[in-house]
């Protein structure tokens, strides 16, 4: 059609305001809820009369919500977003199972560009351009019409409590079978896309805002090491490996069948095999196994409200440090030393704004032999975090295969998938045993300790499953289980009963001993230390705690 003005005006199609807020309503309800519907048929057993029933009501709801916000000037900003971030969600809920629930928000927020980047696939962008992009250029295409005001309140209206009345209807008529199943399986519900994550995603700004002013309080401020001062002993040196993204179920020393700790197992060294997590990702786990808090104590802002591990050994006049080759130390460590290995940019371990954990044995080789008085080191690995597995060893350690060499889990087999994870694993083994090997060659001078514990697990496809961050109450076991392995030096070695140390891996364990073992085996008194939480103490030969 040609304007009078000479401007030829591009065709545009013309709907009703209702009508497009139910289009955009149904779009999103059918096109990005696969593992909504999904769950749902499998949670209510196949009854097709029940499933019908509660997707007529979601249906109704849905309509009644976008209509509800369906103001000129207003809705398309609001449908825009609404599309774009549930498209984003049924990717991730889809592809790998997650649930977008609070903590799995704080995961994302606190990652930095380069592990975000290996979400962002050319699936991922490709997934965005059809479900995002093209339904929000179409949304802007078209032309919609608006009633006047009065008219606008009245139709809409005609519309939304008829829906809500027909939602009401629909959820009271299976009720009973809705609640079992909601109460069963509490994952379903939270897989309601976009509306349950942008609330959540609210939620969790609304924490931000507040959390930003939390101050630590002091904590074991009356520590002080037991024993003979430095001088008239060795100092003693422990280093602390926080992994990540290690499960349990994959360590040979566990009896995993394929022999991923080839070198840990020649070393004398104590396994814990059955250890649960504080969390299943790294923003709840790592503060939470440097607290005082036990798990079920445990929340976001207490952790930030209160000092952690390191602080109380500080207090005790133990130096500390934490060098990071991850995503940050969360806090644990704030106003303390902390040491980037990625600012580093070694060329033979990094690229791309991550490094392989070489770089903290190379760094721990010019560093050791410094070490004169009683000290803490941690190392936070990049271990086996996913999904980019292949990137986290070298070439030498490419020893299963057929690998999967994507970040794209979809490219790859799911036996692929495994065959990397476990590469990741054995070279977490030579990290290991090469610190080992490192503190072992200053046992002429030092009393030497090394604790390693991962900070969650990982999903390999089980459950239809991959990656971590499930929440915890639903969270399976390869989330949950993780490595914990505990190596002493000569000098330490001769201070415990080895029966009682051996007796100790025979019984389950948790992040929650980690802060008290460690103040034990550095010999620090605090009345925050709780001896029951303390693996070695009462191993002391001549101990009574």
């Amino acid at each position: 059609m040609r304007e009078g003005t000479g401007r030829i005006a591009l065709w545009r199609p013309e709907l009703g305001s209702v009508t497009v807020s139910t289009l955009t309503a149904l779009y999103l309800l059918a096109l990005t809820n696969g593992s909504f519907w999904s769950k749902g048929w499998h949670y209510l057993e196949g009854r097709p009369t029940t499933f019908a029933s509660i997707a007529l009501g979601i249906a109704c709801l849905y309509i009644a919500l976008c209509v509800a916000v369906s103001l000129k000037y207003v809705m398309k900003p609001v449908f825009i977003l609404l599309i774009l971030a549930s498209a984003a969600g049924a990717w991730f809920m889809d592809r790998f199972g997650v649930v977008i629930d609070i903590e799995m928000i704080r995961n994302a927020a606190e990652t930095n560009s380069a592990e975000a980047g290996h979400l962002v696939t050319a699936g991922f962008i490709l997934h965005m351009l059809f479900y995002g992009v093209l339904s929000c250029l179409l949304l802007v295409w078209v032309k919609v019409r608006h009633r006047p005001f009065l008219g606008k309140v009245r139709g809409n209206l005609a519309v939304i409590v008829p829906a809500l009345v027909i939602a009401l209807v629909a959820g009271l008529s299976h009720a009973r079978v809705y609640a079992a199943a909601v109460r069963e399986h509490h994952d379903w519900f939270e897989t309601l896309n976009p509306f349950v994550p942008l609330v959540t995603a609210v939620q969790f700004a609304a924490g931000q805002s507040v959390d930003v002013n939390v101050v630590a309080a002091p904590l074991g401020e009356d520590a002080h090491v037991s024993d003979a001062p430095v001088g008239q002993r060795k100092p003693r040196l422990m280093i602390v490996v926080a992994g990540e993204t290690a499960r349990a179920a994959n360590f040979s020393l566990g009896g995993y069948g394929r022999d991923t700790n080839p070198e840990l197992a020649k070393e004398d060294i104590l396994y814990f095999p059955d250890t649960t997590s504080c969390g299943t990702a790294t923003a709840v786990s790592l503060p939470c196994m440097f607290s005082v808090y036990t798990r079920s104590e445990y929340t976001h802002r207490k952790g930030l409200a209160t000092q952690s591990l390191l602080w109380v050994l500080s207090h005790a006049g133990i130096q500390v440090e934490w060098w990071d080759n991850n995503t940050g130390d969360k806090g644990i460590a704030r106003l303390l030393k902390v040491h980037s290995l990625i600012d580093s940019g070694n060329p033979a371990y990094c690229s791309g704004g991550e490094c392989q954990d070489q770089v903290l044995i190379d760094a721990l080789d010019g560093w050791i032999g410094s070490v004169n008085r009683d000290t803490v080191l941690v190392l936070h690995q990049i271990g086996s975090h996913g999904p980019a597995y292949y990137q986290r060893y070298p070439e030498a350690f490419r020893r299963f295969q057929p690998e999967c060499r994507s970040a794209e889990f979809s490219a790859c087999t799911r036996e692929e998938i495994v065959n990397a994870y476990d590469n990741t694993i054995a070279y977490t083994d030579h990290i290991l045993a090469s610190v080992i090997d490192r503190l072992r060659k200053q046992e002429d001078r030092l009393d030497v300790s090394m604790i390693y514990m991962s900070d969650h697990g990982e999903s390999l496809g089980e459950l239809g499953l991959y990656l971590h961050g499930a929440p915890y109450m639903i969270a399976p076991s390869q989330q949950t289980h993780v490595p914990f392995v505990l190596w002493l030096g000569k000098g330490e070695k001769a201070a415990y009963s080895a029966t009682c140390l051996e007796g100790k891996t025979r019984e389950p364990q948790s992040h929650d001993n980690l802060f008290h073992t460690v103040l034990g085996m550095m010999r620090v008194e605090t009345k925050v230390r709780a001896p029951a939480l303390d693996l070695v103490s009462p191993c002391r030969l001549g101990a009574s705690s």
